[in-house]
């Protein structure tokens, strides 16, 4: 039987880099809220199934899983669904800053939930892979909630992998850096030419591979851990970073 998978968060970024890769080993699934930008390659193909709907509701989800078990033997789930919102304590409530802490959290913690519970059913094990960031261990001023949610996430991780090995579930994590997706371009585009020649400048600077990663870079990542290449990686949180993570800046040094 062909495999299948789940992709949140699959439309744009990294999120379509990881469609486009996984789409050459099997089905797959996307779960999306925001459905404007599937239309041409791969969206109108045989081998892709869209559920719009938020990542975070379990029936949303649970559609997904429906849908991918039609398609094929679920083998791999990518929890990529996030939000951009920064926050900071001394201007937010409390309150405030836990919904946008939930908001990037939940979806993986349903997402992940769910593909437990249908790989438990089916007795066969699977892979899930959680997209992280470089921020859940090295914090960003003013992304109090995301730095947050993306620990969590990370701890969610290990939590999982370590419960539900000895079923055959492996789940690992990814930890970007800085990519280059549609999201980052817009934001340069919005600047003043020097200003985003300054940006990209300083982005070059903390990445010691002096440049910021391809949507794919992260794409090919994920691929390895849902691959049986990787069938001993698990509670991994990896940087793919270009060093970015392990990067000390020093004054002196220079």
């Amino acid at each position: 039987m062909a495999q299948s998978y789940v992709v949140t968060g699959g439309a744009r970024g990294i999120g379509r880099a990881i469609v486009t890769r996984l789409l050459v080993r099997g089905h797959v699934v996307v779960v999306e809220r925001d459905t404007g930008g599937l239309a041409g390659p791969p969206w109108m193909g045989e081998r892709i199934s869209l559920v719009q709907g938020d990542a975070g509701v379990e029936e949303v989800v649970e559609q997904a899983a429906e849908v991918a078990w039609r398609a094929g033997t679920l083998v791999g789930w990518v929890n990529n669904a996030a939000i951009f919102r920064d926050a900071s304590v001394d201007s937010t409530p409390a309150a405030r800053i836990l919904e946008l802490i939930e908001a990037n959290l939940r979806p993986a913690l349903t997402g992940s939930a769910v593909a437990v519970r249908s790989f438990l059913a089916a007795g066969i094990g699977g892979s899930i892979v959680n997209i992280s960031s470089h921020q859940a261990r090295r914090a960003v001023p003013g992304a109090l909630p995301y730095s947050t949610a993306k620990a969590a996430i990370e701890g969610l991780t290990r939590a999982l992998a370590v419960e539900y090995g000895g079923h055959g579930i492996r789940v690992n994590a990814i930890a970007p850096g800085t990519v280059a997706t549609e999201r980052y371009s817009e934001y340069l585009a919005g600047l003043a030419p020097a200003a985003a020649d300054a940006v990209e400048r300083e982005m070059a600077a903390v990445h010691p591979l002096g440049r910021v990663a391809t949507s794919d870079e992260i794409a090919a990542a994920v691929d390895f851990l849902l691959s049986e290449e990787a069938s001993f990686v698990n509670g991994v949180s990896l940087p793919v970073d270009g060093g970015r993570s392990v990067l000390a800046l020093d004054p002196e040094s220079r």
